[in-house]
């Protein structure tokens, strides 16, 4: 029995309570489902609710009176063993050894499907991550958001959601022209402007911008007026950057579905048209030769300039042609990935996302990241080798792999900081979490391989199905079965939560309970010992066990080896 089977068991008792007057509400107040979750002690049962403590008021009992009633009723469905009243009016119940362990047919039967589930069905979400500018390698903060943005992008498309990854490419800000300044400084051997940028790949680029210009028959730049040769260094500098940039993302797992140009918004006329939108709705006004948005009447802390007096559009204007934008594009829902450094950045967005008419929260989301600090030898990483101030995606990756980058960037919610120890990440122990992982589905698929050299398949001779789950009857077989039921529960709550991080700790948990019974439980004969239906079944354990890893950590855009 699955906890959702479970939950509908709970809603059909409470409907016949309904129906034949012992329960005193309207039909519509009976939830179509009823939330179950697994007790924190074992021996409290498999799966507890309070949904008596949230109905009995308005159904004139007492929370406890209505749970008992309930109890009564639900332990007469099959597969529920025991149903126990306890405190104010919780249920914990437990259920019998065959139905609990069936997760293992549901998840071999659904195979890479398990855990997939309609929560976000219907929604088009614009999930906007990264967007690190194209002036150097992509650094740590970036990197994390690379591992968890792709994470979430999964997640919302396990739940049945539409999802747009996109790129936001900042090519039109002052950022772009201190860049181009630099590489032209550099490729004349001259020191890097006060404001610029430094590393040893404002060389590399700038030494490939000059090859790429002789090659295709150009002028040296070098040769050229500064300001002529500057543009040369800027057209081709910054697509060489994001050219790396987005090999680099690659290399990692991660791609984008739309990598939008910031140039374009203003190129195009979207900047204009979202400010005549926010005038026709009222709430443009203009002041000290300055166009404003009036963002106080959205809780903003203070009014916008949009349009500043010397006629050039604010940095501001941007975003809010590009939120228009996204929404125009079809996007129910856009969530923006950013660093601790745009805090300031929600309140004003936030009131942007009302002025059109949206709900905030809602139609728009921002997620905040903390700081990721690398550590190794029990001192902090401070800079890269290539980049010169900070480190890099490339360094996370030569140090520790990308599973381990992407898994260990994953597990932490996104608004704590995280220290990353780059010597735990690199040994293959248990307290390195990715390897605790990756070695469970590498024994699953260990103990598959000893089984069938021991004639133990999930089959009998005769060619029937050898799956009986009464047999799962020890301790930690009902704990692992248990766990397994909980994979479309943490998906879903991931997806609502926009927290991926959730599919992580479930992992280790499952590995944990994995590694328990592979220390309690054999699926090969010892010894003289005949092949039983006992061998059998416990192999549809293990296989349901190796499937979840599997599907789990493809939630995370991380691999399931076969050997470690």
């Amino acid at each position: 029995m699955t906890p959702d089977e479970l939950s509908r068991a709970l809603s059909a008792a409470l409907h016949t309570a309904v129906d034949d007057g012992t329960l005193a509400l309207p039909a519509d107040a009976v939830p179509a489902s009823v939330h179950v979750e697994r007790p924190r002690q074992r021996e409290h049962g498999d799966w507890a609710t309070n949904v008596a403590l949230q109905l009995a008021k308005r159904a004139g009992t007492t929370p406890r009176a209505l749970a008992e009633d309930l109890a009564a009723r639900l332990v007469a469905t099959p597969g529920v063993r025991s149903v126990d009243v306890a405190g104010p009016g919780f249920l914990n119940i437990t259920l019998d050894a065959a139905a609990a362990g069936e997760v293992a047919r549901t998840v071999l039967t659904a195979g890479p499907a398990y855990g997939r589930g309609g929560s976000e069905a219907g929604k088009k979400i614009n999930l906007e991550f990264v967007s690190a500018n194209p002036t150097g390698p992509i650094h740590i903060g970036g990197v994390r958001w690379a591992a968890v943005g792709d994470s979430l992008a999964r997640v919302l498309e396990a739940s049945g959601a539409q999802v747009t990854r996109e790129y936001y490419f900042n090519d039109h800000g002052a950022q772009i022209d201190r860049f181009a300044r630099s590489l032209l400084a550099r490729a004349k051997g001259e020191p890097a402007p006060e404001d610029g940028y430094g590393g040893e790949y404002v060389s590399e680029i700038a030494d490939a911008v000059i090859a790429e210009a002789v090659a295709a028959g150009e002028p040296d730049p070098r040769t050229l007026p500064d300001a002529d040769a500057q543009e040369v260094f800027r057209a081709r500098g910054v697509d060489r950057m994001f050219d790396e940039i987005k090999a680099s993302l690659h290399d990692f797992g991660v791609d984008f579905d739309v990598y939008f140009h910031e140039d374009d918004l203003h190129a195009s006329g979207a900047v204009e048209r979202a400010i005549d939108r926010l005038r026709t709705a009222g709430h443009i006004f203009e002041a000290d030769g300055a166009t404003w948005l009036r963002t106080t009447d959205f809780g903003d802390d203070k009014d916008r300039v949009i349009i500043k007096s010397d006629g050039e559009a604010a940095y501001i204007s941007g975003d809010i042609a590009y939120y228009l934008d996204k929404r125009e594009r079809g996007a129910d829902d856009v969530i923006i990935m950013l660093g601790a450094d745009h805090h300031g950045y929600v309140g004003r967005m936030m009131a942007v996302c009302a002025a059109f008419g949206d709900e905030p929260g809602t139609n728009l989301q921002i997620l905040i990241g903390q700081m990721v600090n690398l550590v190794k030898d029990g001192v902090p990483v401070r800079m890269s080798k290539r980049a010169g101030t900070v480190v890099t995606l490339e360094d996370l990756v030569d140090a520790v792999g990308v599973d381990a980058a992407r898994y260990s960037l994953a597990r932490s919610s996104v608004d704590s900081s995280i220290d990353l120890d780059l010597d735990l990440l690199s040994r293959a122990t248990n307290e390195n979490p990715v390897f605790y992982v990756q070695y469970a589905h590498a024994r699953t698929v260990n103990v598959a391989r000893n089984a069938a050299d021991h004639g133990v398949s999930r089959t009998r001779e005769d060619g029937t199905d050898a799956f009986e789950p009464a047999l799962l009857e020890h301790p930690t077989e009902t704990a692992l079965v248990g766990r397994l039921t909980e994979l479309p529960r943490i998906v879903a709550q991931a997806a609502e939560l926009r927290e991926p991080h959730r599919v992580a700790r479930y992992l280790e948990a499952l590995a944990g309970d994995y590694h328990k019974w592979y220390g309690e439980c054999r699926v090969t004969p010892f010894g003289d010992e005949e092949v039983s239906d006992v061998h059998r079944t416990r192999l549809w354990l293990n296989d349901a066990t190796r499937q979840v890893v599997a599907n789990g950590l493809g939630l995370l855009g991380v691999g399931a080896p076969e050997r470690m």
